[in-house]
């Protein structure tokens, strides 16, 4: 049964949906953008991910979602066009998609070492203010009245200093909106911010990082909680990417983002000089490590575990690496095959009319109708097909080795690099990765699952160093003849020769490598960062004599190329 307060809600519904073709027609009147989601009750409100925000905004589906109920609760049941153009803002405006908003975020992070968790709300109380002065001094709504709302008159420093820039944006009497104290510091800071919103309204993504520093102290002092508590009521965007697909573009770095968290005193283009544009030089060609990669998606309010962040990281990483989707060509006979007659119509050339056919059917000829003309196909060719060479990967992830989750493992990313192009062109793939004396992870056979794959690949163990020789043991003493080809291939350093040691049943590792070079049916490579005279190493040298190419790296970076280059070779087109 409805109650008074859900009455008043739907009412309350109708109004401000009558109001939605006008609030999108102040931003734009070629904008298309779904209808809001209404809640009218808690249980509409759990349903659609809203908590204690009376507005939400979702960068996947597009979705503008507003609570009438909290509405109501808040007193703003008289201001359907400045709440539902400020969320309109953020779809159009800022941030726009999933991706900048990931941006605006890692340059907030950066300009907050050790608050690096505020970045959500810094973002939020960012995106805010560019929307809310367009909205205020362009179309003339009354946010100030939103504001003088949801405030509750509160003398929080940081609430104070925001209210401040607003007051100082829009010509408000000092104090209409800043309730608390404002000494000479408090009104420097909220200047800056005036010019800095005023600066950067077309670059706002240049102004992130300096906006954050300007917001740093108070965070320090402060650590934002009555902000929070404030904003906690229309946090519209803090989870905007919350059911999102990973968004592409955040493993790099963005020319800019190193030197736009200057602290705007110390910054000529917050000061009214010319800001200079990061939207547009694209990466710097530096990385993010995978551990600050992490802290940003989770900032967009991705619910993604951390095997999931760091796979997707090590995917981003090695897209550009990856050899192109094979082509398959189907050869044709030169010859053209005949497979009958169809009607010749007056659109086609009149040389094509088999007169033959064409009285066998009538002896009167309409052309159109009784005429008919030959038609062609082609036999296709009978090449082989190729079957691709399966690969055997074996990752070193011992204790010297970074952990793929945290810093970037070039190990991983080769790893990644290898195992995707060998998909690519339906090869299988057996990974494992190991560390000491049974202690590995491995597919235990060969499989196309991109995602079991990878989570071997960039998983991590830590321990000492034991090559699990078993596994090459089982793979390859019965292997036979007939089975598909493979190529084993051994990421490590010196390690490696405890690939010789004995198995745990006494066999003699350097027999059972033989035995797995001889039956794998394409030879195996050892790729291992090694130091210069590496060749002093007599297992190294027996290894090399038995068979094994052996592929040395300077550094561990050096896998990259290493893995585009043998990705080529093996998967590549010929």
């Amino acid at each position: 049964m409805v109650n008074t307060k859900q009455q008043l809600a739907i009412n309350l519904k109708n109004k401000w949906l009558a109001l939605w073709p006008e609030a999108i027609e102040t931003w734009s009147k070629y904008l298309k953008l779904s209808e809001p989601r209404f809640c009218t009750t808690k249980e509409e409100e759990t349903r659609e991910y809203l908590s204690s925000s009376f507005a939400m905004i979702r960068l996947d589906d597009h979705a503008v979602v507003i609570s009438l109920r909290m509405v109501i609760e808040n007193e703003l049941e008289n201001y359907p066009l400045e709440i539902m153009c400020h969320e309109i803002g953020h779809h159009v405006y800022c941030p726009a998609d999933l991706t900048d908003s990931g941006r605006i975020i890692a340059r907030i992070q950066r300009a907050l070492p050790g608050y690096e968790t505020y970045a959500p709300l810094v973002s939020n109380l960012y995106s805010d203010l560019l929307i809310n002065d367009k909205l205020k001094r362009e179309y003339g709504l009354k946010i100030d009245e939103v504001y003088a709302k949801i405030g509750g008159g509160s003398k929080d420093k940081m609430w104070t200093f925001y209210m401040r820039i607003y007051e100082i944006l829009w010509g408000l009497t000092k104090g209409s909106l800043a309730k608390g104290e404002m000494d000479s510091l408090l009104e420097g800071d909220a200047q800056l911010g005036n010019r800095l919103i005023r600066s950067f309204s077309k670059d706002w993504l240049s102004g992130a990082g300096r906006f954050a520093a300007l917001c740093y102290p108070y965070l320090i002092k402060e650590r934002a909680m009555e902000v929070q508590r404030i904003m906690s009521v229309w946090m519209d965007a803090s989870e905007a990417g919350a059911g999102a697909d990973f968004p592409s573009g955040l493993t790099e770095v963005d020319d800019g983002e190193l030197t736009d968290c200057k602290h705007p005193s110390l910054d000529d283009t917050a000061n009214g000089g010319n800001p200079i544009s990061s939207t547009q030089g694209g990466s710097i060609g530096q990385h993010r490590e995978p551990f600050q990669y992490g802290q940003i998606l989770k900032a967009l309010g991705l619910k993604m575990s951390e095997e999931d962040i760091t796979i997707q990281y090590y995917k981003e990483r090695a897209a550009p690496h990856l050899i192109p989707f094979p082509t398959k060509e189907n050869p044709v006979s030169k010859e053209p095959l005949m497979e009958g007659v169809d009607v010749w119509d007056i659109s086609s050339p009149i040389e094509n009319i088999d007169w033959f056919q064409t009285a066998m059917r009538s002896p009167i000829v309409i052309p159109g109708f009784t005429t008919v003309e030959q038609t062609y196909g082609y036999a296709e060719g009978s090449l082989p097909e190729k079957e691709p060479i399966d690969l055997d990967i074996y990752i070193d992830c011992s204790g010297s080795m970074p952990n793929p989750g945290y810093n970037v493992s070039y190990l991983a990313l080769a790893g990644t690099i290898i195992t995707l192009s060998a998909l690519r062109v339906g090869a299988r793939v057996q990974a494992t990765l190991w560390s000491g004396t049974r202690e590995f992870i491995t597919t235990d056979g060969f499989i196309s699952d991109e995602k079991q794959l990878l989570k071997i690949i960039t998983g991590y163990l830590g321990g000492s160093t034991a090559f699990p020789i078993h596994i090459l043991r089982d793979t390859y003493t019965n292997r036979k003849p007939t089975s598909r080809k493979v190529h084993i291939l051994v990421v490590s350093d010196e390690g490696v020769t405890t690939m010789f040691d004995k198995d745990e049943k006494k066999n003699s590792g350097w027999k059972i490598s033989e035995l797995s070079l001889k039956n794998c049916g394409t030879g195996g490579t050892f790729v291992l960062n090694l130091y210069d005279d590496w060749k002093k190493d007599k297992d190294l040298v027996a290894a090399s004599k038995q068979g094994w190419d052996i592929h040395r790296v300077n550094d561990w970076e050096a896998l990259v190329k290493f893995a585009k280059e043998f990705s080529k070779k093996k998967y590549g087109e010929n």
